[in-house]
Formats: structure tokens, sequence, C-alpha cells
């Protein structure tokens, strides 16, 4: 069978994966919880930003909240937001932008119910750390008859994690990044990236946390000022950008070929596809780093781990997309970090590469690192705590392999274990809906009594 053949299959099977039934189960998901929750991602969404710096951190857990939601981000914060932009639009037009807003509007309500039942249904392992995430709130909020459908999402969990989002694409990416911008040779570029993941994934969580705490923060301040200084220089584009988005958004317009129902399609397609692929509301993977964060009020941690979507897609992704609509980059024949590159050449004509470079690998090498700790609680979670060590070694031996690999395939691929995972925890939130509800009204409740100082924390 050779490469094209390949291709067409695994697209064929992209295409229905992340088809009609996968967005609307995505969406309505998302739709069901805000209505539930009463809007709850905008009506608290001031204090969920508060309580990153302010929560108390009082009860059990391996990290803190803060900590913990470093992790989350450093694991969606990647090449989806450089990368996976710059593909959506190119392939849907700039009104795929509009369909990645409306799917992080909806997934903040549904990463808040993630973390919140991240919490509720966390266990201790045999090695006295947390575990958590769906195949946990699956298993114990559901009842022990679903637990085939929560090793359904630890199996491909883990294969997301080591044949995916969290080792291939974002190595590729890494390597290509260097190489263009640096002409850094290779072999040498995946060689570093490799020993970096060594030293830090086979130290487990901690080890993970505390860098993520370090370089997410950074990395994220960086990125918005170079992006808002893109945006500030077109300012006065600013409407009609807005009005092209949103034009485009039902009516489609290919960066190649003009206006047409498929790039319509193609317009929902990618802006939710994408989005969930940078953001990760809905696939169940934010919740493994949410499990393990220092609390014991389960609607707290939802309110934090909510923060995550915001930050990732209302900000930086909209930075992204905004620098690459504005400049016109998006009209050209360049994909990728290309596109995103030229967008920001336009604009620091002497250090935009540069600069674009230094982030995407950050984002990226951040990503493997989330990632890692996600596929080895899913793997504990199926074979015992024992098959941890040897997950890591394994992962980060294809993180030395992935930049290797064809790009198209490492998309495919990444693609399709993404929408495998988010059907298992979709059924999850769905069915645990009521719970999210309860715990919610008494984390609220607990808040009113507080100023009233009739309770303490």
């Amino acid at each position: 069978m050779d490469a094209k053949v390949i291709m067409e299959i695994l697209d064929q099977i992209d295409s229905y994966i992340w088809g009609l039934p996968m967005i609307v189960l995505l969406m309505g998901t998302g739709l069901l919880l805000t209505l539930r929750l009463n809007l709850l991602q905008i009506t608290r969404l001031p204090l969920a930003l508060k309580l990153i710096f302010t929560a108390p951190n009082e009860g059990e857990g391996d990290v803190t909240s803060f900590k913990s939601l470093c992790t989350a981000l450093a694991a969606t914060v990647g090449t989806g937001n450089i990368v996976g932009v710059a593909t959506a639009i190119a392939a849907g037009g700039p009104g795929a932008m509009f369909w990645m807003w409306a799917a992080a509007f909806l997934g903040i309500a549904t990463k808040y119910a993630e973390g919140l039942l991240s919490i509720k249904f966390r266990v201790t392992d045999d090695r006295g750390e947390i575990s958590g995430g769906p195949m946990r709130y699956i298993e114990l909020g559901m009842g022990q008859k679903w637990s085939p459908l929560a090793k359904l999402f630890a199996f491909f969990g883990a294969s997301a994690g080591i044949l995916g989002i969290g080792t291939t694409t974002q190595a590729n990416s890494v390597i290509d990044a260097c190489y263009g911008s640096f002409g850094i040779d290779r072999t040498i570029c995946a060689a570093i990236l490799t020993l970096f993941a060594a030293l830090v994934i086979l130290g487990g969580l901690k080890s993970i946390a505390v860098v993520s705490s370090k370089i997410v923060p950074l990395m994220a301040v960086v990125y918005f000022a170079f992006g808002a200084g893109i945006v500030i220089y077109h300012l006065d584009q600013l409407p009609a950008t807005f009005d092209l988005i949103f034009a485009t958004a039902f009516t489609g317009q290919a960066a190649v070929g003009g206006f047409a129902g498929a790039a319509f399609a193609n317009a929902i397609r990618n802006g939710v596809a994408r989005g969930i692929f940078s953001n990760e509301a809905g696939l169940g993977s934010a919740p493994i780093a949410s499990a393990a964060a220092t609390t014991k009020w389960p609607a707290e941690q939802g309110l934090i781990s909510m923060t995550g979507t915001f930050i990732d897609t209302i900000i930086i992704c909209s930075i992204t997309g905004l620098s690459i609509i504005l400049t016109g980059a998006w009209t050209g024949t360049l994909k990728g970090a290309q596109m995103t590159q030229a967008a920001w050449s336009a604009v620091y004509p002497l250090s935009g590469s540069y600069i674009m470079t230094i982030c995407l690998v950050l984002f990226a090498s951040t990503t493997i690192l989330g990632w890692a700790y996600y596929g080895e609680r899913c793997m504990s979670y199926l074979f015992g705590v024992g098959s941890a060590l040897p997950y890591r070694i394994g992962y980060v031996i294809v993180v030395g392999v992935g930049p290797f690999l064809p790009l198209d395939v490492i998309w495919l691929v990444a693609d399709i274990a993404n929408g495998l995972m988010a059907f298992p925890n979709l059924v999850a939130l769905i069915a645990l809906s009521g719970v999210v509800v309860t715990e919610t009204h008494a984390y609220f409740v607990h808040l009113h009594e507080k100023e009233l100082g009739r309770v303490s924390d």
C-alpha cells in the first residue's frame, strides 16, 4: 500500500470522525452545560481569573492549583495555536475563526465541568499520587458497568499522547521551525529536544509542573505582546476584518478558490476541530492535570480550569488568527507555521520570523511535557502504576523520531486520536451534568455564606 492510499484512508477516517455528528456532540454538550450553568462562562469568569492567583490551595492534591493550570496550559498552548489556526484559515477562510470562537465559548463551560468532575471523582493510586480524569469520573460517577467506556478513553488518551498530539506533531514543528529560521541541523535539534524532554518527563508530574509554571506564563505574555503589536499596527483594518470573519463564517471563503459551499463546510469543520485541538475542551485531557490540584472544592478547580480555554483560544488563538488575516498572509500559498511567520514578518521584518520560531519552540516543547503526564496517567489506569516508567521512556523515544515523519500523516493521526478521545468523555459529561450543577450550587452557596461571615474556608 503506497503513501497516497494511506493518506486517502486516513483522510476519510478523519473526515468521518470530525464530521457533523462529532461537531454536534461537542457543541451540543457545551450548549447543554452553558444553559444548565446559567452562562457561567460569562457571569463567573472574573472570579475564575482571580482564583488563578488567589485559590487557597487547601485539601488534598499533588501540586497547587496554579501549577495544575500551567501543566494543562503547557499541553494546550502548542502548535495548535500557531500551525492549527493557520491551517484552519487556509482551509476554511477567515470564517473558521468565528467557529473557533463559538467552540471556545461553549468549550469554557465544558472545561469547567471537566475540572469539577476531576476533583469530585479522583482517587489516590498505589504510589500515593492523585489519579483522576475521565476514566475515573466515568467509572466512579457513572458506575462500574461503564468501565469499558473508561478503558476506551484511557486507551485513546495514551495513544493520542505518544502517537499524535503530544509527540510527533510538536517535535516536527519544532525541528522545521528551527531549521527554517536558524538553519539548525534537524538531527542536532531533535537530539536537543529529546534530551530536554527526557530530563523533565522522567521526573514525573512535579518536575513537569515546576518547568511549566516557569515557562508557560512567560511565553504567553511574550506572544500576546508581540501579537497585539500587529493588531494595533493594523487597527484601522480591524472593523473590516471582523466583518470578513462573520460574513464568511456562513458563506465560506477558502484561501484559494473563492466562495463555495465546500469552503463553508470547511470553515465549520476546521474552526471547531482546530479549536478543540488547541484548547482541548471536550477531549478530556485537561482534567487529568486538574485532578492533581490541591483543593477541597470541585467547583473551585472547575473555575480555574475553564480559564485555560479562555487564555488558549479567546486570547492566544485570536492573536494568531487576526495577525494572519490583517496582514493578508492567508491569501498566499504558504501553510502552517510559515503562514504565521509571514504575518509576523510583515510587521517585524527583521525579527518577526525569529520571534515566531522561539514562541513555537516554547509552545511545542511544553505541550510535549503536558501530554507525557496525560498519557502516563491513562496508561497507569489501564495497566497499573508500574507501566508509568516504560511509557515515559517510550514517549521520549517517539519525540526523537517524530521530526522525521511526514507532516500530513502526523496531523491526520493526531486529529483522529483527538476525536476518539472526545466521544467517551462527552458521553460522561452529559450523563454527569446533574452532578456538575449540584456541586456548583453548593460551592456558590458556600461563597455566599462566607461573605456573610457564617462559615470559613
